[in-house]
């Protein structure tokens, strides 16, 4: 039984949710949902379609990506998991999207394999979209120093879990490289994003390196 992806597009060109429908929509376990050209169109869009994932621009004319991602993480118990479109990857909008609860975000020049796998991977959870891009954004954006996480009291393989999870694993390959259960690596995940107050496994990265609890200028793997 195919499981489907239902999706939120929002963007203020016609166009580019035109591309990306004919893109997403030709795929078996996505289903389009709905549309909308502005951040301030998203609430009730989400409210009448229940969508998986929010695929949205970062830019918008009236609302813009970062202050609808918050609103969602804000007043939602179960808020889809957003996915901002941008044109440029070291767009500053990205960083603060990112700070905001999205769980990553992608190119508008992406081919069409790469918007798919992006949303899958995003809808999935269970792996980090693009972890060296993440690297590097937050390198050049955010503010590292001190080891403000040490307040969390991550044990030391929890803190080994959460540098593997910046490497972009999923549970399975943290698995084999920790040589301990999927399940066990399950548990580990969710104590981490417990104790960092992060709702997935972007915001967990993003405030590792932001604190300095990983050097976010040390090459991770793409």
């Amino acid at each position: 039984m195919v499981v489907v992806i239902g999706l939120l597009l929002v963007d203020d060109e016609e166009l580019v949710r035109a591309g990306l429908r004919a893109v997403l929509e030709a795929e078996p376990d996505i289903e389009v949902r709905g549309e909308g050209a502005d951040g301030a169109d998203v609430p009730g869009l989400v409210r009448t379609h229940r969508p998986d994932v929010v695929l949205m621009d970062v830019r918008m004319a009236e609302i813009d990506g970062i202050a609808a991602t918050r609103h969602l993480v804000s007043t939602m118990d179960r808020p889809p998991r957003v996915l901002v479109l941008t044109t440029f990857g070291n767009d500053g909008h990205v960083y603060d999207a990112l700070q905001a609860g999205a769980a990553g975000f992608l190119l508008k020049r992406a081919r069409p394999v790469e918007i798919v796998r992006a949303v899958r991977t995003v809808a999935a959870g269970e792996s980090l979209l693009f972890p060296a891009a993440v690297r590097d954004l937050v390198a050049t954006r955010g503010r590292c120093g001190g080891d403000a996480l040490r307040g969390a009291g991550l044990t030391e393989r929890e803190g080994e879990v959460l540098r593997w999870v910046a490497r972009g694993l999923c549970n399975a390959e943290i698995a084999r490289e920790m040589v301990l259960g999927v399940e066990t690596v399950e548990t580990h995940v969710g104590t981490v994003l417990a104790k960092v107050g992060a709702r997935d496994r972007t915001q967990a990265v993003v405030r590792a390196y932001e604190s300095g609890f990983i050097d976010p200028h040390r090459p991770v793997d793409s």
